[in-house]
């Protein structure tokens, strides 16, 4: 049980900088650079999602399992998660005219919880606290 307590912490700090990452890239896409917004909006999903896999693999799952297999998972989320979050964004700030940045916090959440569960029990479930990380650890 405690394990899992700090892993939950670990995943949320790390999706936590990942978020900034997003929400920057967002900011600097979007009002800067003036590109289409749910162009802004999937480019700095893409970089937070990058970077958000290659932590919490190392740190949080501490998972030594096959890069390349966990990426094509991952992958397969987002396949389903980026369509739906993009029409998201796109219905409630167009249609609906809600602040972008709140639509945008709104799917993040979405994407932290969902995300989790998914990379917990799906991606890293078999190879959890296998990587050499873990292996210094005692038991």
């Amino acid at each position: 049980m405690k394990k899992e307590i700090l892993r939950t912490i670990k995943f949320t700090l790390i999706a936590a900088s990942a978020g900034l990452i997003q929400m920057g890239v967002f900011a600097l896409l979007n009002e800067l650079l003036h590109l289409n917004y749910w162009l802004s909006y999937l480019i700095a999903l893409v970089l937070s999602v990058v970077w958000n896999f290659t932590f919490n693999r190392r740190y949080t799952f501490q998972s030594a399992t096959n890069i390349p297999r966990a990426m094509l998972l991952v992958f397969a989320y987002y396949l389903v998660f980026t369509p739906l979050s993009t029409w998201n964004e796109h219905f409630l700030t167009v249609i609906r005219c809600w602040n972008e940045y709140l639509v945008t916090i709104l799917n993040m959440l979405i994407n932290f919880v969902t995300e989790f569960l998914y990379q917990r029990f799906v991606v890293f479930r078999k190879s959890l606290d296998t990587n050499a990380l873990a292996e210094r650890k005692p038991h």
